[in-house]
């Protein structure tokens, strides 16, 4: 029996010839992540244990972009630890605020992650990297502390699913609306602690912007990772942004998967997820006329330049209604100056959007955008879980860009094509 993508990458990091589901190995990485919430709870686990010096600087990713710039004084003792131990071991890739954008974002802009790549991140939405053919996934803070130490971490090889891509999606129909579309079909614990493995030629229709949107979103089916085959478009993202020689790996023909599913992206609608979780797919159609008091457009999901550039789209010559905050957040600062070079923030601001520096903010409730009880909001982010963006009596829709700047101007959900 052969192997998936996911397999033969964990067999080949970890020096075997192949691997099994179930299997136990040992493998070593190609780069450990943290950001500002993990990294300091690493570092109490990593000085506790007695450790020295990092296994390599340069495979080591440190972000801050959680709570920053600091919300409030923890969240600035949070970043001295990490501005503290970054210096200490001289680690390479460190980014604060100025030069930090949302990790799942900036890693892949900044060349960090190529192809046949093993990531380890002390961040459930790691598995973001697989858009590029790596196989990345979250982890905890020790097990980073761990990683950072020794350059290897231990893995359970995941069985897989694959999932068959045909067909071109319609005019706003993104990665968003597939990915919240499969997990309304298989629901949030149908990719169990396996890898979602995407195959078929409608890929060739979803821009790498879209693949990474329905990477990031594998484990909200609590998946280990979710992972996309290298083609022509992956190769153009990566050239100039990675140096260094990578390996691209195929699925065998005969590489054995639970099941698959077959989804033809040209029947797709645009998609909303409704509280109080993402398998809560409905099409936007069953949505309209949900009153909402706030619009955020931005996270690792959807904050990248496509996304702005939908949203911006929907905007252009409109205003957010009466009634409703629209924030919109730049997943980088490369991605905000394109915005600003491209007349995006113009619009925005024209239309009414306060716009922000990169930070994660208001996608795990921490700050940029809390709700009180009984308000609404329609986010792009990944998670819509009871009082995941402020108390627990408000509520989250997930859906795209397009969705959400629409439902901004209508003051209500709606779908881009219903606006006059």
């Amino acid at each position: 029996m052969g192997m998936t993508m996911s397999q033969k990458i964990l067999a080949d990091k970890a020096g075997l010839e192949r691997v099994s589901p179930g299997e136990l190995v040992y493998a070593g990485v190609d780069l450990v992540l943290g950001n500002d919430i993990t990294t300091p709870v690493a570092i109490r686990e990593y000085k506790n244990a007695g450790c020295g010096e990092v296994f390599d600087r340069d495979k080591i990713a440190i972000v801050l972009d959680h709570f920053t710039p600091n919300k409030d004084i923890k969240a600035a003792e949070l970043c001295v630890s990490c501005r503290d131990f970054a210096s200490a071991k001289g680690i390479t890739h460190f980014y604060d605020v100025g030069s930090m954008g949302i990790e799942h974002a900036l890693l892949p802009e900044q060349g960090l992650v190529a192809a046949g790549e093993l990531v380890v991140g002390a961040d459930s939405h790691t598995c973001t990297y697989g858009a590029l053919g790596a196989f990345s996934t979250g982890f905890g803070s020790t097990d980073m502390a761990a990683a950072m130490a020794t350059g290897k971490c231990w893995f359970k090889v995941p069985a897989a699913l694959r999932f068959e891509l045909t067909g071109a999606p319609k005019k706003w129909v993104s990665g968003k609306d597939v990915i919240l579309h499969i997990i309304g079909r298989i629901g949030v614990d149908g990719a169990l602690y396996r890898s979602m493995e995407f195959t078929g030629d409608g890929i060739q229709h979803l821009s790498m912007d879209d693949r990474f949107t329905i990477a990031n979103m594998a484990i909200e089916a609590g998946a280990k990772n979710g992972i996309f085959p290298v083609d022509g478009r992956t190769r153009a993202y990566l050239k100039g942004r990675v140096s260094r020689p990578y390996k691209e790996y195929q699925a065998d023909p005969d590489a054995a998967y639970e099941k698959t599913y077959t989804i033809d992206l040209s029947a797709l609608e645009p998609t909303v997820a409704f509280p109080h979780l993402p398998e809560n797919a409905h099409p936007v159609s069953e949505a309209q006329g949900i009153r909402i008091d706030q619009v955020i457009i931005g996270s690792c999901t959807n904050g990248r330049i496509s996304d702005l550039a939908a949203a911006a789209e929907v905007l252009h010559g409109r205003h957010v209604a009466k009634g409703v905050r629209a924030i919109v957040i730049p997943a980088t600062q490369q991605i905000y100056l394109e915005a600003m070079k491209a007349g995006y923030l113009e619009t925005f601001i024209q239309a009414g959007c306060a716009v922000s520096t990169p930070t994660c903010g208001p996608c795990l409730g921490g700050h940029m955008g809390i709700m009180a009880a009984g308000e609404r909001t329609v986010a792009t982010t990944n998670r819509n879980f009871v009082g995941r963006m402020g108390h627990v009596q408000s509520e989250v829709y997930l859906a795209s860009p397009a969705v959400a700047a629409a439902s901004a101007v209508r003051g209500s959900i709606c779908a881009p094509d219903t606006l006059e």
